[in-house]
């Protein structure tokens, strides 16, 4: 087992025949249970990895093949990646929320993945199709320009240079696109609500401050 690239709050670990996730961080339980049981019941019907057992904090799934969207982003492939994630989305909003075990859906509220973006979505290097869409411990019932804000803003915030390619992502999920006050404000909510994470995990530690300075810096963005 070594290291995967990509970890950014817990430990994940892979053979290539399994990834072992070991949850850090506040509810590090609720996430590692929300994220076993929507890959469950995801099973068949999104591209999710299997899961192969849960015990002592750590999820063990089966290995899926494929390339991390950010490396095929900086790769020169953007276009043809944000267009593959804006499908994707949009079968993820699509999908029926009653029997997610994530509680009842309110008026317009869809599954959101809670961390949409090219960082979680695994990609054939030759076709660019989507081979599997991770990390779904953040996952819940939501208002669909929860994901459409984030993955503008990851690619905003690390990919600067690809904004332009933005519009195949829009195009490709379909629909009326959120008016730019209302997508800037969900990316609001989600730095200020890592913030808060952070600060439960350590208070006023790197993370807070990172978190401070991405949400002025957005804040900004025109």
């Amino acid at each position: 087992m070594r290291p995967l690239r990509h970890g950014y709050t817990n430990q994940t670990l892979g053979d290539g025949a399994v990834v072992a996730k070991t949850y850090a961080g506040p509810d590090a339980a609720p996430r590692l249970e929300r994220e076993r049981t929507l890959l469950t019941r995801l099973r068949g019907r999104l591209p999710v990895p299997p899961v192969r057992a849960a015990a002592a904090g750590t999820l063990t799934l089966g290995f899926l093949p494929g390339v991390p969207g950010q490396e095929l982003l900086d790769a020169g492939h953007a276009p043809a990646v944000l267009a593959s994630c804006g499908r994707l989305l949009r079968r993820v909003h699509d999908t029926p929320t009653d029997d997610l075990g994530l509680g009842p859906a309110g008026p317009g509220t869809v599954l959101v993945h809670g961390d949409f973006g090219p960082n979680n979505v695994l990609l054939d290097p030759d076709s660019l199709e989507v081979t599997a869409l991770v990390d779904w411990e953040f996952a819940r019932l939501g208002q669909p320009v929860e994901d459409l804000a984030w993955c503008e803003w990851l690619v905003r915030a690390h990919h600067p240079e690809q904004v332009g390619a933005l519009d195949h992502f829009f195009r490709a999920y379909g629909g009326d696109v959120p008016a730019w006050p209302d997508r800037r404000a969900a990316m609001l909510a989600r730095c200020e609500a890592l913030e808060r994470f952070c600060h439960r995990w350590e208070p006023e530690g790197p993370g807070v401050l990172l978190w401070r300075e991405r949400a002025a810096a957005t804040a900004g963005w025109r």
